[in-house]
This record gives C-alpha cells, structure tokens and sequence, in this order.
C-alpha cells in the first residue's frame, strides 16, 4: 500500500550544502519507498563515510552508518542474515569506488539482492573537493591544484562487468525519473546499481548543474528501440556487450536510464537456498540462540531444517556418493 514520502522522514537537520544534488537523492529515494509502501521495519539504509553517509539519519527506517568504505560488506552481511529485508546501499563514488572497489565488485559476482545507489560527483566532498575515482583524467576542479593525473572510474561499465544484473544512471536533479529507477532497482531480485550524477556546488565546478542539462539525454527517448531487458540467456553476452558500449559515452553527451536488466540469473539467496533447503525459513537472523533461561542453544535450527527437508539419497555405487544418515 502506498504511503506518503514524508513518513520516511526522521526530521533532523539536513545539513548538506545549499544546493547540494544529495537533496535530490534524499527526495527521490523517499519518493520510492512511498509509492512501493516498503515498511520501515523491515528496510534498512546503509551508509559509508562521506557526504552521502549521512544519509540513513534522514530516512525513517533501520540505519546503519558504518566505516569507510564497508557499507556493501554490512549490507551483505544483513541481507544474508534475513533475507525477507529490503536493503539499500548509499555511498559516494569515493566511498563505494575509491577503498570499498573490491567490495563493489563482489556484490556483483554474487549477485546478491541488494540496491546501491552511488552518489556521484567527481570529487571527495567531505574532505575539501580532492578528485575522485569518478573524475576523468586531465580535469581541474576548483579545489585541485593541478589537473587530475588518473584515469577515471566508469561506475556503469564496472557494474556490468562485475556481474550486476540491474544497471541505470540517473541524475539528482530530476527526481520523478531517479524515484522511478530507485522502484525498479528494488523490485528487482539481484545486484542493482544506479549511478547517480549529482553536482556538487561547493567543490566541482566543472561538472555543473548546467553542464548536465546541456549533455544528459535519455537512452529510451534518444533510440525509441533501445531494450536492455535480457529476455532469455542466450541474449545476454549481446545485452552486455550493448550496455558496455552505452556505458563508455562520456563528454558532451551522457545517457541516462537502464542499461542492463537481467532478471533471469539467480540471486545469490537462490543459491544459497538450493544448498540449504531451510535457508529463507529459518535464516540465521531468525535461529534461537539461547534457552528461555538465557543458556546458550543446544541445536542449530536451520541444520535441523535441512536435515528434515534432505531426501535420503542412495548410494548408486559412484565414487563420492554417499546416503545420509
């Protein structure tokens, strides 16, 4: 049932700069949670180090704000424990690109049922406007003393190589569209991520609230035809090579919206699943871990489960079978 996007909010002080796309960010996720009626009991919001770390005090929901870099790895280690949870990732393209870069990736290989939503803006905005893994090489913001000396990070390309199975881009500033992708990516059953372009008044003034509404353009308006829905397996190697090629457009002209959507591959809870038939019954978040006198548990409950689902298999004679006792 859908509620009102004010019932996700805390009420504390905002305390982004002015201008700030994470308004935008904040506005649209709000926006997504309502119009999909999530329950705030059962959606958590995880955040890294960084602007955009702030964010879960501003969401009325669980909230986890964890260390630099390690908010994919909490958010893995949530879902995991209960998987009935809707859970969301906020962090910046430092954060989640710079020190959680092989976190980032990992969530992909395991395509496990989880939304990241990357606060892009080029630059480390918490820390004095140093560049960012997202900005491109030869670029000088206001705050660097020289151009960029590194090439740059494409959170889309790296995202559908990594085995992501929902991949978009939106921008801060048009809520209505980011609100509409954040539903999507939630809705979805496995890795999503969506690059979110947001400008940072403070510290990057290349990449400026009027450079983007001169260079972004939407994939589906500019190609009437443009389809990143994987419809079965085999056209998947031909949908990835396609969202890669879209992903590397960068410059004067940027596209925005989906670029791979997968919704065939397993989650990484299926998986999980077809190797404990008990797992989404009683998952580890759910086991009893103590005696009502407070001692601890004698049995595992999910051991208990499985072994009460496994079907006794025969010994057909072949090495490395076995029958359960």
């Amino acid at each position: 049932m859908a509620r009102r996007p004010e019932e996700y909010r805390t009420g504390l002080w905002v305390d982004w700069c002015p201008g700030c796309g994470n308004y935008g960010i904040l506005q649209a996720v709000t926006l997504a949670m309502a119009e999909l009626g999530l329950e705030p009991e059962k959606t958590v919001v995880v955040s890294g180090i960084g602007c955009s770390g702030k964010t879960p005090h501003y969401i009325y929901a669980n909230g986890v704000h964890t260390l630099h870099g390690r908010a994919i790895p909490f958010a893995t280690g949530i879902k995991l424990a209960n998987p009935e949870l809707t859970v969301i990732v906020h962090g910046g393209d430092g954060d989640l690109l710079g020190i959680g870069a092989g976190h980032f990736v990992a969530l992909g290989r395991r395509n496990l049922d989880i939304t990241v939503i990357l606060h892009n803006n080029q630059v480390y905005g918490l820390t004095k406007g140093q560049a960012s893994p997202t900005l491109p090489y030869g670029v000088k913001t206001k705050a660097l003393p020289k151009p960029n000396i590194q090439d740059m990070l494409n959170p889309v390309a790296l995202a559908v190589a990594s085995g992501y199975t929902f991949v978009a881009r939106g921008y801060a500033l048009d809520v209505k569209g980011l609100a509409d992708l954040v539903k999507k990516a939630i809705r979805h059953r496995g890795a999503a991520l969506i690059d979110v372009l947001q400008p940072c008044v403070t510290y990057n003034d290349v990449y400026t609230v009027q450079f983007y509404r001169k260079a972004l353009y939407r994939l589906e308006e500019a190609d009437p035809s443009w389809d990143p829905v994987v419809h079965s397996p085999e056209e998947e190697p031909a949908k990835r090579a396609q969202a890669l090629a879209k992903a590397m457009e960068w410059g004067n002209r940027i596209p925005i919206g989906i670029f791979y959507h997968d919704p065939h591959k397993p989650s990484f809870e299926d998986r999980i699943a077809r190797l404990l038939p008990g797992y989404r019954e009683a998952p580890p978040a759910k086991q009893r871990i103590t005696e009502p006198g407070g001692s601890p548990a004698g049995g595992n409950q999910l051991l208990e489960v499985f072994r009460d689902k496994l079907v006794n298999v025969k010994s057909r004679g072949r090495r490395g079978t076995a029958t359960p006792n």
